[in-house]
């Protein structure tokens, strides 16, 4: 993919001033969860990340970084910023920029504090995307999702979880939590998380009419095969030698796969109600 915009300046830039110059510590079990839910990406972190240690805050910088890894996700959020602006202009209604925050190591955020093994993260709480860029390293060498299009995918993915949190879907599956059981709940999330993937495929498909976005030969099927790394049941099959479909969060393999092509495909925001579909 080619990006020749100038990059959104809707960024906060922490990288190298969590405090400490270490590593968080990650607590027992608490660490096992997250580190496992961050190899998934968007797994609602209230009330996991605010159990993890308080981190320390140094200088933040805002506005567009200047090094390439810090350009290149200014502009894939600058993409689904103007992406997302005339989805919600269709639908009548008015698209918040989320922020996105760059970090290392460890950050604060609204839903509490994360250590950089949370993986990338949308916190509802103050609209914002987290990542720590060394993600992308483990990304490739783990699980051989390569390719600046894969990374993008990333991007978008988290920015459908703040679509779905503007459109009332977050707030409705935080009132689900109370009165469902573990595994209903994992349904829910389930269609969550594959509806995020939806959102990821819509802006791929709407970005390539963008003036200052490219696509190239290779670019979806970077994205397809990292859906397809991070599937529920390749990555319990890795970690614990077998699969429980009750545990499922994020859904498997070809379902994720499946909804990112068909937002890519149909661009229509109307073909993507996870939650009401026949086929997931």
């Amino acid at each position: 993919m080619q990006w020749f915009g100038k990059g959104s300046e809707n960024v906060e830039d922490s990288r190298g001033s969590s405090g400490g110059g270490g590593r968080v510590a990650l607590g027992g079990g608490v660490g096992i969860v997250i580190v496992i839910v961050g190899l998934l990406f968007g797994k609602d972190l209230t009330g996991l990340v605010s159990q993890m240690p308080a981190v320390e805050q140094g200088e933040v910088k805002r506005g567009t970084p200047t090094d390439p890894q810090g350009k290149f996700v200014a502009g894939i959020l600058e993409s689904t910023d103007s992406v997302w602006i005339a989805q919600f202009k269709e639908l009548g209604g008015e698209y918040e920029r989320p922020t996105l925050r760059l970090f290392t190591e460890g950050v604060q955020s609204a839903c509490g504090n994360a250590s950089s093994s949370v993986g990338p993260f949308y916190c509802p709480g103050d609209h914002k995307v987290y990542i720590d860029l060394s993600f992308y390293t483990e990304l490739q060498n783990r699980f051989g999702a390569a390719g600046d299009f894969a990374q993008a995918y990333v991007i978008a993915h988290e920015v459908g979880h703040h679509v779905q949190n503007l459109l009332g879907v977050s707030a409705k599956m935080e009132e689900a939590r109370g009165r469902l059981s573990e595994v209903e709940y994992n349904k829910l999330s389930v269609k969550l998380e594959l509806q995020a993937d939806f959102y990821a495929g819509l802006w791929a498909h709407h970005a390539q009419n963008l003036k200052d976005f490219r696509l190239e030969a290779g670019d979806i099927d970077e994205a397809l095969n990292a859906a397809n790394a991070i599937g529920d049941d390749k990555l319990q099959k890795q970690m614990q030698g077998e699969v429980v479909p009750d545990a499922f969060t994020h859904g498997t393999s070809a379902q994720r796969m499946y909804w990112f092509k068909k937002g890519f495909e149909t661009g229509d925001i109307n073909q993507g109600d996870t939650f009401n579909a026949t086929r997931l």
